[in-house]
Parts: structure tokens; sequence; C-alpha cells
């Protein structure tokens, strides 16, 4: 199993992976099929399915799928030519998708939300259809968004699950589950994080690795950053005010005062995930770690470290970034990333993990003690629902990623104490998540149809 540090970790725009970044990575993928089609589109459809139709509105669903059929892809996105480029949509009833030229498309008759049963494949499910002159379809595809920004199409999906666990990637080191990664690091006398480089170096040179991994954090960063001097309302209809700002500048005005109790170090924490999680709640650029709606948690943590940890060097960022990656990894190839599969455990909880394996790497844990604090720090957010009030990126989910990055940190230090002998098994954890998510009211799996999203007004 082979998961990239750039995969897991993917610069894009908010509020969602799953539900703004994969729709429009789907839409920009039709596109491609249609530019070798032999068939001349004369307009385009979609139909969101299951929690893509639930949600969609306050996920900007509707906005990405529009926006990824007009070309467009996170990695490059330009908000305001998007906007025009959206006016222009709604005003001509017609896209102009790049080398395929005008196709029609009304976007309150093309674009269907299906609030029936969801699509076989995943709760994310949309279906892409390219029609004649006459309106009758000559080619469609079906796209499942399945967490983190990754998007397959329904055969990816089937051939992906038949192949799961029987084939070995062509890494040094294949790791599929957690004893593996021990059992492997442990034999080759390497950390998870020089392992991970050199699965990595086998798609990719150091230059790249290191440059690359070098601009996550950068983003990541600049993120907070962005988040701490951000003020006013998030979009979206709830009112929900920015409280990063606000935070920041007590906290500031508090620095070196003596009577500063200790605890306060856990609202820097909230702070800087709380500053990243208004800024995706507001559309900006973020990265998925694993997801938008998790995205605060892991530079959080690492935020912390450089700031607040005596002796900590930004020498170590990559192996944070690279011992997180491989955690998440895991979370994803044994179980789920995705919120509307597992509910906020596997978001959240995958992100603490992450935090928490990279925290005590940097801090000098042995792998056993980094596999504890990642199965620590998971195994207390198992059976978190996900259950976003109006279906927006904002309420629980904000608050959320601030208590992630706190038990992150907590997990790390735990297990730091400890000798990494412990009773649950970081697998046993992942696979519970599984089990959980599986069994899981489809209600509470980002749906708005259970939890705070029933039970808070949505004005």
């Amino acid at each position: 199993m082979f998961l990239s540090v750039l995969d897991m970790f993917k610069v894009g725009i908010g509020p969602s992976s799953s539900h703004t970044m994969g729709p429009m990575v789907a839409g920009a993928q039709f596109l491609d099929k249609l530019r070798v089609s032999p068939f001349h589109a004369h307009g385009l459809k979609a139909t969101l399915h299951g929690s893509l139709a639930f949600t969609g509105v306050g996920h900007a669903t509707d906005r990405a799928t529009i926006l990824g059929l007009a070309g467009f892809v996170p990695q490059t996105y330009d908000a305001a030519r998007a906007d025009a480029v959206l006016a222009a949509i709604k005003a001509t009833k017609t896209i102009d998708a790049p080398d395929l030229g005008v196709l029609q498309f009304d976007p309150s008759a093309d674009l269907l939300f299906d609030y029936g049963p969801n699509l076989p494949g995943h709760a994310n499910g949309m279906v892409i259809r390219a029609t004649d002159a006459q309106g009758d379809v000559i080619m469609s595809e079906t796209y499942y968004s399945i967490g983190g920004g990754f998007v397959l199409t329904a055969d990816e999906l089937a051939a992906a699950a038949d192949t799961k666990g029987k084939t070995k990637s062509d890494v040094p080191f294949p790791f599929q589950n957690g004893a593996e990664m021990m059992a492997m690091a442990n034999a080759a006398g390497l950390s998870i994080a020089q392992m991970k480089r050199q699965n990595e170096l086998r798609h990719r040179s150091a230059q790249d690795l290191d440059s690359s991994v070098a601009r996550v954090w950068e983003v990541m960063n600049d993120c907070i950053n962005r988040g701490m001097v951000g003020s006013g309302i998030l979009p979206g209809g709830l009112k929900v005010r920015r409280r990063a700002k606000g935070i920041h500048d007590q906290l500031m005005a508090e620095r070196g005062l003596n009577m500063t109790a200790p605890h306060t170090i856990n609202d820097w924490m909230s702070l800087y995930a709380m500053a990243v999680n208004e800024e995706n709640a507001a559309g900006g650029q973020v990265v998925t770690a694993p997801t938008n709606g998790a995205a605060g948690v892991v530079p959080a943590v690492l935020r912390y470290y450089l700031d607040h940890v005596p002796g900590a060097t930004a020498s170590k960022i990559g192996d944070f970034l690279l011992t997180a990656a491989a955690i998440g990894g895991l979370c994803k190839h044994n179980a789920s990333i995705s919120g509307a599969e597992c509910g906020c455990q596997a978001e959240v909880g995958s992100a603490a993990a992450m935090a928490a394996a990279g925290l005590a790497a940097v801090l000098g844990g042995t792998v056993e003690q980094v596999e504890n604090a990642a199965e620590i720090a998971l195994e207390h957010h198992l059976g978190m629902t996900c259950d976003p009030v109006m279906g927006l990126v904002q309420v629980p989910c904000i608050e959320r990623n601030g208590l992630g990055a706190i038990k992150a940190v907590s997990a790390a230090s735990l297990a730091l104490r400890g000798d990494g002998v412990h009773l649950v098994s970081l697998d046993a954890c992942i696979e519970t998540m599984r089990q959980t998510g599986q069994d899981m009211h489809e209600k509470y799996k980002e749906t708005s149809l259970g939890g705070l999203a029933v039970n808070v007004p949505n004005c």
C-alpha cells in the first residue's frame, strides 16, 4: 500500500475536500474524457446523490461541480475568475469548456439534487452526462468522492475493492497496517519517516520531495496566519462570527504575564486549528490533512511544536509530515477518512492520530511510541458523528478541530511517558473505526439529518 504524502496533503480550497474539491475534480476529469471521445457534445448535465445532495449547498458542491465542468481544478483555483465564470454561466446558460467549445448548461435545470438512496459505491456519488443536440445522452460517468479530495469512477472504485490487500506496492517498505509498519521499521533500523521517505523517492527526486513538502507546510502556515487576522461573519447563513482573531489578540495581550494559567497553552492549540478551519469555511486555500473538515489539526500541532516546544527545529517539519502521512494512509487504506462514510471519527479522529504520531516522532519517540500516540488519539474519537448544522463546515467542525489538536498533543505526551507497550493496537483501533462507521446510521454521516444539525436553530 503506497499513498504519497502529497496525496494525503493536497493544496486545495474550502469548505470541503469531499464535497467541494472532489466534485470539482470530477467535473474536470469528465471534460478530459469528453476531449478524447469520438462524440461531439452539445450539452452537459450532472446529478448529485447521497451526502453530496443532502449537504451540497452548504458545502458549495453545486458551485464546485459547475466550475469543474468549466475547467477549474482546486490546485490553481482563482476565486475572482471563478465568480466571473459562474455569473456568465448563469446568464448565458452555457459553459465555455476549454478545448470543447460552448456547451449548453442551465444550472437550475441541468444540476440536480437526488435525495433518494445512495449510489451503490459510496455515500458521495455523482453522475455527469454529455448530451447531443437532441438531448440524448451520448456519454455518462459515475464518480465517487471518497474523502480527502480523492475521486474514483465507479469502475475504478470496483477495481480498487477487488485488489485491496492483494498486491504489494512497488516501494521498499510496502506496509499495509501498523504491525507491518513497526516490524519493517525495526528490521531496517529506520524511523517511520525514513521509511516513508524511501518509499516517496521511488516516485520522485529528493529535491522535488523536499520542495513539495516544504510547500505543503508553507500553505498550512499561511492559512493559520490569515485565519488569525481574519474577521467578520462566515458565509452560508448561520451567521457564525470568526473568533480566531479575538482569541489571538487576547493571548498576545496576556503573553509574559506572571499569572497566566498553564492551561492557556490549550487556547494556543485551539487558536491555530480554528484559524485554519475558519479560513476553510470561508472558502480559502487550505491543505487536506487528511480532509478539509479536519484541516486544522495537523498544522495546529506542528505550529504548537515550532512555537512552543523548547528545542523545536524547522528541520524536523519533513519528519513530522511524513510520519503523519504514513498514519493517515493506514486510516484511509484500512477504514476511511470520509465523514460521509464513517462519520467525523474518520476525519478529525484520523487527523488527530496523524498529528499525534508526527509530534511523538519529532520529540524523539520510538516507532512503538509513535504508533501508540496515533492509537490513543484515534481511540478517543471513536463513534464521533458528522452532523454539521445547516450542512456547513462550521458548527461543530471549527471547534472540533481545536479539541482534536489538544487530544493529539495529549496522546503524544502520554505515549512518550510510556515504553510503547499498550493493550489496544492502532490496527485494532482503525478496524473498530471501520466497523463503527459501517454500523453508524446514515443521518449521522454528513447528511445533516441528525445530531446537532437538527437540534440547533439554523439561523
